[in-house]
């Protein structure tokens, strides 16, 4: 498979369509699969942090959720095709868990935003299997979770924990888990319960929906100054051919 390498992250040259499909078929097949939905923060995390970075590598998939991503790969002429998303994977491979009667693990948010997100989810796929849920709000080195997700064996694991947290727990506890999909899906939760809007189609459009997160959300704006870091290391890689 084809990868653009991105300061030391390999992201995966493909498209949503096909990434959900890719998934899917390796959920019938019953494969690990380990997916990062990787935007400039993430990036900025792996070169900085050691431990973030090894959390990447122990991906099955890395791929480019953020517009960032894909403008930088365009800037170092190896541009990928587009946005992957954690919530547009997430939405995709609702309806084909659906049919197909997969076994769905919810994990992270708040208790009330988890309730809300599996009623939502139970309304809108009548014949979806939900076999186990748990909030966000553990320790990371618990064994509670981990017994739980191996008691109800799922075949896809959203992980809704935030960026990095999200990774480095499925990253820790891979090879205690069962086979399935163990993808973070960040906010994901929100918005499907309703207690968060998604960026408005315009926003999405335009690429602005960090934008529209950040005007809503004006505490993010710490973590938003990873993306000038993220923007002069693309631009020297550029100019110097510096393998940042």
């Amino acid at each position: 498979m084809r990868h653009i390498t991105i300061m030391d992250v390999p992201f995966l040259f493909t498209t949503q369509k096909a990434f959900s499909s890719l998934l899917a078929e390796r959920i019938e097949k019953k494969l690990k699969t380990f997916v990062i939905t990787a935007n400039p923060e993430i990036v900025m995390m792996a070169k900085e942090n050691p431990a973030i970075k090894e959390n990447v590598k122990r991906a099955t998939y890395v791929v480019a959720d953020g517009i960032g991503i894909i403008k930088a790969s365009q800037l170092l002429n190896n541009p990928l095709p587009e946005r992957v998303t954690g919530y547009d994977t997430m939405m995709q491979l609702l309806p084909i868990a659906d049919k197909r009667s997969y076994r769905i693990f919810l994990l992270g948010a708040q208790q009330e935003t988890l309730e809300k997100t599996e009623n939502a989810l139970k309304n809108r796929y009548s014949s979806i299997q939900i076999v186990g849920k748990h909030h966000g709000f553990f320790e990371m080195t618990s064994k509670h979770v981990t017994d739980q997700i191996m008691e109800a064996s799922p075949d896809i694991t959203f992980v809704a924990l935030g960026a990095p947290r999200q990774e480095e727990w499925i990253a820790r506890n891979l090879s205690a888990l069962p086979n399935g999909l163990y993808i973070g899906v960040g906010g994901s939760f929100d918005v499907i319960a309703g207690t968060v809007k998604r960026a408005p189609i315009i926003f999405q459009k335009l690429n602005l929906e960090w934008f529209y997160r950040l005007v809503k959300q004006p505490s993010r704006w710490r973590r938003m100054l990873a993306l000038p870091r993220f923007a002069v290391h693309i631009l020297k890689v550029k100019f110097t051919r510096n393998p940042l």
